[in-house]
This record gives C-alpha cells, structure tokens and sequence, in this order.
C-alpha cells in the first residue's frame, strides 16, 4: 500500500473554490432600521387620525352645545271675546218650603201611608190616627145643637103669638118683651152649639193628615201603634220642598250698589252653583230677592237665588259656591289663564312665533271659565301654555298640541 503524504491529506483547493471573506456587522442591520422607521411612522398616522377625530368631536360637541335644543309645549290663540264678571260665594240649598209635622189631636196611629224618600203632592194622605173619640164628641155637639135649634125655634113661635095677641091688646107689653129676650138667647145658645160642632168638626179633621206642600218625604219617624198627643212635640213626618228650591249666599256689602244697579237695568241676575271643588257646575238660576238688612257683624248681606232643580241635583243644606253674574265687558282679548305667567307684580306671556318663544309682558283683567282677559297681546297670537320651567325668550318651540279656541260668546248675560 502506498503511503500516503501529508499532502496527500487536504484536498485539492482550486481558485474557482477558495472561501470567501467575512460580512461586515452593519450590512445585516438595515432591515432591522427600515421597520423601526417604518412603524414610527405607521405610529405618527395613528396618533394623527386620532387627534383628527378628537378634534371633529369636540367641534361637533361644541356645536351640539351652542344649539339650543327644542322645547316641547302646548300652545293657544288668543282670541277675541266677550267674559262675564262674577261675585263668587258660598251658598247654603235651602227649600222655598219645609214643613215639620207634628201632632194636632191625640191618640193612636192607625195607618202610615208614605214611603220613605217618597215624592207627595199637596193632599196626599200621610198618617191617621184613630177618629172614634173625636167623632163621638161631634155627635154629641151635633145633637146638642139640633136639640137648642128647636127651642128656639119653639120660642120663635111662641114671640110670634105674642105679638098677634099684643097687637089685639090680648096681652100685656111686658110678657112680648120677655118672650123676645128669651128669643135672643136661644139663638145665643144655638150658636154656640154650632162653634161647638164646628170645633169638633175640626179636631175630626186632624186625624186624617195630608200634605200641606208638595215635596218629599223624609225618613219614617213613627210607626202605626204609636200614641201621639196633641200637645207633645214629636215630629210626625217632614216635607221638604225640592222643586223649586234656593239657594242662600251672602256677599259684601261694598258690592251692594253694583248689584243693585244691575237688577234695575236687568230686572234679574243670572246665578250659577257649583259644587265644592269648583269643577262642574250644579245649576243655573236667577237671583230672586236680596234681603234687607246688613249684618253688622260681617258687613255682608244675604241674597236668595232661585233654581228649578228639575233633576234634584241641588239637594236640602247642601253647600255649594254661587258665581253671580254682574256685568259682562264684550270685545276683550281673551287668552287660558294656564298661559299667564307672574313674575313680582308683572304679569307675561310666552308668545310663540316662527317656533321661537318669545317674552310678551301683559295686564290683566276679569278671569273666568278658565279664560282671562288681558291687554298687550293682538287677537290670533299664539301663547305656550305649558313647559314653562324650561321656556324662556328666544327658545326654539316644538308644538305639542294646540288647544282649540275659546267660544267668544261666554260669559254673556242672557
């Protein structure tokens, strides 16, 4: 085996494969430098939008802030109208008639002939008691009556004789003048009887009780068995008349005069009653009479009004407030009293134009119905009657409903 050389162990190295030299460190780097830059930049555009964005934020904000935003309200037009002037009171219903039975003969009930809350008409039988006794007693005056009417119809006669026979000179003077006394006093006599008769005719007629008035009973007081006397003061049954009925209010005597001088040119004064709340109103009627005295004590007068309560709506002792119209003012702005504002002594309106609220001050007059009268304002202007603890002047408006307009004839006296 040949041997081999040391240089037979390194292989042939020809100049087409010889090793080449070693890269420098910063060639390696510039990928690494071109990202870095590269995302700073990517960075830069993010955070540039972001504050693009921000800044369209706050400018649309801004914006936003400077609008003021719509107020939602309800609105009417003032119209042009006529409103009464009323004197408002409070008044007692008090019936034209109210009558408390009582007893006029004694003795026992034998019948009860009304109902409870039963309406009667005048003569309508109401209760008897027992007539026996009382017709005994007229019995025993009727013949006591017949008995004297024939002796004095006997002495009649016997004067008739004895002026015949005075006239032939048959008979002294003395004996006519007596038989003429003796005449006279049987007539006395028979008179008598006849008040007798006529008293137990009456004292007969109270055990049968009718109704003195039309109205309506009340609830059932005695019962058929029960003894009354004549002389107790136990109530029997009470009427009470409802239809027509009054109604009893006072009023200032400051406003005396203008009342009065009213009802000589109107001749009568339209009255209307309302019930406690002042929400519905009851009835309409008429003032009847004032009274004539001032009470000195309140300075106030009573007035009575009068009221055909057809549908009984008005009921005895009931209090109500009366409204009592004086005097009606015609042409006048009327607007919702709901629209009238207060501030201190000044009185505004929020008037509505082009959806914009502005502040209309105003004065103000007679208020009624829900309606009052004020001047400042043109009839057709439409005034918010709502939202006015976020109204104020220069407040862009959002409709929300429009009251229809007030009827201009309220308030007129008929």
């Amino acid at each position: 085996m040949p041997e081999v050389g040391v240089n037979s162990e390194i292989p042939h190295i020809g100049r087409d494969h010889q090793l080449s030299p070693p890269r420098p460190w910063y060639r390696g780097r510039w990928i690494l430098w071109a990202g870095l830059v590269l995302l700073l930049l990517l960075c830069g555009i993010v955070f540039w939008m972001i504050h693009q964005n921000d800044a369209k934020a706050a400018a649309a904000k801004k914006k936003l802030a400077s609008v003021k935003p719509s107020v939602s309200a309800t609105v009417a037009p003032a119209t042009k109208g006529s409103i009464g002037i009323y004197l408002d009171a409070i008044g007692t219903v008090t019936p034209v008639y109210q009558d408390s039975i009582v007893a006029q003969a004694s003795g026992v009930l034998t019948a009860v002939h009304y109902g409870e809350g039963q309406f009667v008409q005048t003569g309508d039988a109401l209760i008897d008691i027992d007539p026996r006794p009382y017709q005994a007693q007229l019995m025993q005056a009727e013949g006591a009556l017949e008995h004297d009417t024939n002796v004095l119809a006997q002495a009649q006669m016997d004067l008739d004789r004895y002026r015949t026979a005075w006239a032939r000179n048959g008979i002294q003077k003395q004996l006519l003048d007596d038989q003429e006394k003796i005449v006279l006093q049987d007539q006395g006599t028979v008179k008598n009887d006849q008040g007798t008769v006529n008293y137990d005719q009456v004292q007969l007629g109270y055990c049968h009780i009718t109704a003195p008035i039309a109205g309506r009973v009340g609830l059932r007081l005695v019962d058929p068995g029960n003894v009354v006397q004549a002389s107790g003061n136990t109530v029997l049954v009470v009427i009470t008349q409802v239809q027509p009925t009054t109604v009893i209010f006072t009023m200032a005597e400051d406003s005396l005069a203008q009342v009065r001088a009213r009802m000589r040119l109107m001749h009568t004064l339209p009255v209307e009653a309302w019930d406690r709340s002042q929400s519905t109103k009851i009835a309409t009627g008429k003032l009847q009479s004032i009274d004539n005295l001032i009470d000195t004590t309140t300075g106030t007068v009573k007035l009575r009004a009068i009221f055909d309560n057809k549908d009984g709506a008005l009921y005895p002792n009931q209090f109500v407030n009366t409204r009592l119209l004086v005097n009606t003012v015609n042409g006048v702005t009327l607007v919702p009293t709901a629209a009238v504002q207060h501030n201190g002594e000044v009185s505004f309106l929020y008037v509505i134009g082009n959806k914009v609220a502005s502040v209309r001050n105003i004065t103000t007059g007679v208020a009624n119905g829900g309606m009052t009268a004020v001047e400042g304002i043109n009839p057709g202007e439409v005034v918010a009657t709502s939202s006015f603890d976020k109204l104020q002047a220069g407040s862009p408006v959002a409709v929300a409903q429009q009251a229809p307009p007030v009827n201009s004839s309220q308030g007129n006296a008929p």
